[in-house]
């Protein structure tokens, strides 16, 4: 590896003891970063029909932040090859401490609206993340180390969703209202926003303190042209193709998810974010436990089958859970709270995290693979296009929800999927590569 003033250049001469601190402290930021988001998505659609707000207009909500990550993502991407990945991780990082903010204060839609936007356009920091990935490691490792910022991704959607939970109990409001300034708007809302904004500002932190300055070869090329080019090779077109349909079904079910605990369950935001927790812990265990073993024995394309497959059934059985819980043993002999509703609910997610959590590794690890030095540009037009699917997709499934029945967005994610199943089937199974050294991998 050669270094310069500034910026570590990835080379072929590898050096794994300061790679993997650096990517430690990727890991560390997208933790804290991931757990400020995850603290705020099981409350939004609470906090946007506590103005009045439908599923439709929740869905709008939800695409308006990645409507603007979609416009940006791909621009970041490209300046975090020219600039470096800590520049812009750090400029988004405030953002979305800017955005939490006003997202706090919102006395009203449209200032929901605002915040939402102004958190999709510095959303680009999850783009310079991968691409730092893919910097500090080989393409054997790549796998692996992007299944480990999966487990970031996870562990920051357990702790979030908790602590959001803990933020909005109605003891944590009223001893928050006691003692805050008469300014700050104290509620089961605002809290969870606070604390988003206080994850972000403590991620950025990190960032600029401890995140190594890596950068790829830099692009001279428009944002049209690096689209364009994409498009035009086959393997990224149909990859991008691919992330636009998974991201389509999930991001739509995903918003809709909540509405339907909350009208079909009953659940309140607490209650909502402790199953976000649930799956962020078995995401934590797919993705930083099973991938790696997975991948060095079946290969990407083998596992994107069954990934998209898996994620397909989980969704369209959804709706379907409390008809399979009624199938389950009942457990509440057991744990009392355990009934079959919630029994079957539980088994459902399992699969749903299983399939995305594999998805999205190897989906990720095959853009990488075709991308050689321009990670940063690859990844920000994956990252686009899945921005433009959740842009269209939770709008959709809102107005499905809302106009048809609470299955209907359910069904139409599974519909989505099956090309993904088809396309999968079609990619060449390679057998993965071995090592010379196989401990060091594992």
């Amino acid at each position: 590896m050669r270094y310069t003033d500034r910026f570590i250049h990835v080379d072929t001469d590898y050096r794994p003891v300061q790679n993997r601190r650096g990517l430690a402290v990727v890991f560390l930021v997208v933790f804290v970063d991931l757990a400020g988001f995850g603290i705020v998505i099981p409350i939004l659609p609470y906090f946007a029909r506590s103005f009045g707000a439908s599923e439709l207009v929740i869905g709008l909500l939800a695409a308006t932040y990645s409507l603007m990550q979609f416009g940006f993502a791909p621009l970041l991407g490209a300046l975090s090859d020219r600039y470096g990945r800590r520049l812009v991780m750090v400029m988004s990082l405030a953002g979305a401490v800017l955005a939490w903010t006003i997202f706090g204060f919102a006395t009203g839609l449209a200032t929901l609206f605002v915040a939402r936007g102004l958190a999709g356009a510095m959303g680009g920091n999850i783009a310079a993340a991968q691409a730092s990935v893919a910097d500090l490691t080989t393409p054997e490792e790549r796998p692996k180390a992007l299944g480990y910022l999966g487990a970031a991704f996870g562990f920051g959607f357990i702790f979030g969703p908790v602590i959001g939970a803990a933020l909005a109990f109605e003891e944590t409001v009223a001893v928050v209202d006691g003692i805050a300034p008469a300014f700050v708007p104290v509620s089961p809302f605002s809290l969870p926003a606070f604390g988003a904004a206080t994850a972000s500002l403590l991620a950025l932190l990190l960032a600029a303190t401890l995140l190594p300055a890596t950068k790829g070869e830099t692009e001279r090329e428009t944002q049209l042209d690096a689209l364009r080019n994409a498009l035009a090779a086959p393997g990224l077109r149909g990859l991008l193709g691919a992330f636009f349909l998974v991201s389509f079904a999930f991001s739509g079910v995903q918003i809709m998810f909540i509405p339907y605990v909350a009208d079909i369950y009953g659940y309140t935001e607490s209650q909502a974010a402790l199953l976000f927790a649930y799956i962020g812990v078995l995401a934590v265990v797919v993705q930083g436990g099973l991938i790696g073993p997975l991948t060095s024995r079946y290969g990407d394309a083998p596992l994107t089958v069954f990934g998209a497959g898996c994620l397909a059934v989980s969704l369209v059985g959804i709706p379907a859970a409390p008809a399979i819980g009624r199938l389950l043993p009942d457990a509440t002999g057991v744990v009392g709270f355990l009934t079959p509703q919630l029994l079957g609910l539980l088994v459902v997610l399992a699969a749903l995290s299983l399939g995305n959590g594999v998805l999205s590794v190897t989906l990720t690890a095959l853009v990488s693979k075709g991308a050689g030095s321009r990670q940063g540009s690859a990844f920000g037009l994956t990252q686009g296009a899945g921005s433009l699917a959740r842009t269209i997709g939770p709008v959709v499934m809102g107005g499905l929800y809302t106009a048809v029945a609470y299955w209907a967005p359910f069904v139409l994610g599974f519909l989505l999927l099956l090309p993904v199943v088809v396309y999968a089937v079609g990619l060449p199974s390679v057998a993965p590569e071995r090592p010379a050294d196989p401990g060091h991998v594992r």
